[in-house]
């Protein structure tokens, strides 16, 4: 069953696209768009050996010019020596204005192609086709694009919306389950910021931590559970996104547990913890400094850490991980404003708001408790 979200913006609206089982349709959907003849995919080895045949089939016989650029996979080559890799191949293969770069892969993938898409040629077009769980309803959605600097995340970057978002589920098939429950903490992160009914449907769920749970949810005829997840993450990110292209108010609220994860991401060398680990730890750091705040109470924090746990996230920091470290990183992080670290806290399920006086004692008070 096949559906798709409008993502509202005033220069370019566009589409998520999610059709289970149609990644061969890919040229097919790309051909909709009115676009130049060269394509250039952006891969990394693990995900092209899947995937990118059918991918490069597909856009073949809708009559592209199909050439392919592979990085090393892991957030640690979301650098700029990886979008010099881009560069030069876009550069061998002479794609033009009208030509598009299309990311067939996770979010490091999604990230670095989207700068490259963005600042060659002063900005060419732009696909997604996110693979991992946690870039097909966050990642891939919104224009975020970037590399890593190596004292923070996502320092360098742009915002440069895509023409389109192409999920196809079914690849989520050769995810490994560690990226896969990563995915699952920024479904729990728009449950507790912006969709009461999507957190109470990850509440029902019986089991949350392998794919073929939320396969199996469902009775003949009906929605599964990975297809609710999948709908509604977008469906929030595609309101809040719309509100705020540049996170200039309410977008800021995705960057829920982001926070405290980039600064535990950064002071671990990007090797220890996935993205969406990072999160769930920023999660409960950032659920507790709610309820120390008095703005929400401890037995909505134990609902959504329960939650995290069902989807066997971390709960606990890294072992011998400095906490005046985690101090110090948050004032690199780019969200600080006039020198103050600035805290999305949850005040029910389903909402939430920016705080920008948080004492760092209780910080760090939290972040000793965990």
């Amino acid at each position: 069953m096949a559906f798709t979200i409008q993502v509202n913006l005033p220069q370019q609206a566009y589409e998520i696209a999610i059709a289970p089982g149609s990644l061969e349709q890919l040229g097919a959907y790309l051909s909709n768009l009115q676009l130049g003849k060269k394509v250039l995919v952006v891969s990394n080895p693990t995900v092209f050996q899947y995937y990118g045949e059918t991918a490069i089939k597909s856009l073949q016989a809708a009559g592209f010019e199909v050439a392919s650029c592979i990085l090393p996979d892991g957030e640690s080559y979301k650098t700029l020596e990886s979008l010099q890799i881009i560069y030069d191949t876009a550069l061998e293969n002479r794609l033009e204005r009208s030509s598009t770069m299309v990311a067939l892969g996770g979010g490091v993938i999604g990230d670095v192609t989207g700068f490259a898409a963005a600042t060659w040629l002063r900005g060419i077009n732009f696909v997604q086709v996110p693979t991992t769980l946690l870039a097909m309803i966050d990642a891939a959605i919104g224009g975020k694009t970037g590399v890593n600097h190596p004292r923070g995340k996502n320092l360098i970057g742009a915002f440069y919306q895509p023409r389109l978002v192409f999920v196809d589920p079914e690849v989520l098939q050769t995810l490994p389950v560690r990226e896969f429950r990563a995915g699952l903490a920024e479904a729990i992160k728009y449950g507790v910021i912006w969709d009461a009914q999507l957190f109470a449907e990850l509440e029902a769920a019986e089991r949350l931590e392998r794919m073929e749970f939320l396969h199996q949810s469902a009775k003949r005829g009906e929605l599964r559970l990975i297809d609710i997840i999948l709908m509604r993450s977008c469906q929030a990110k595609a309101e809040v996104v719309s509100k705020d292209e540049k996170e200039a108010g309410v977008r800021a609220i995705l960057n829920y547990g982001h926070t405290i994860g980039h600064a535990l991401e950064s002071l671990t060398g990007y090797t220890q913890l996935l993205h969406g680990e990072a999160v769930a730890l920023g999660m409960i750091a950032a659920g507790q400094i709610a309820v120390e705040l008095g703005m929400w109470t401890s037995q909505e924090a134990e609902r959504q850490n329960a939650l995290i746990t069902k989807a066997s996230l971390p709960t606990k920091l890294p072992t011998r991980l400095d906490l005046e470290a985690v101090i110090e990183a948050l004032q690199t992080d780019k969200k600080v404003k006039a020198g103050k670290v600035r805290f999305v806290l949850p005040t029910q399920i389903g909402a939430a708001k920016v705080i920008d006086q948080v004492p760092a004692d209780i910080i760090r008070q939290v972040l000793r408790q965990m």
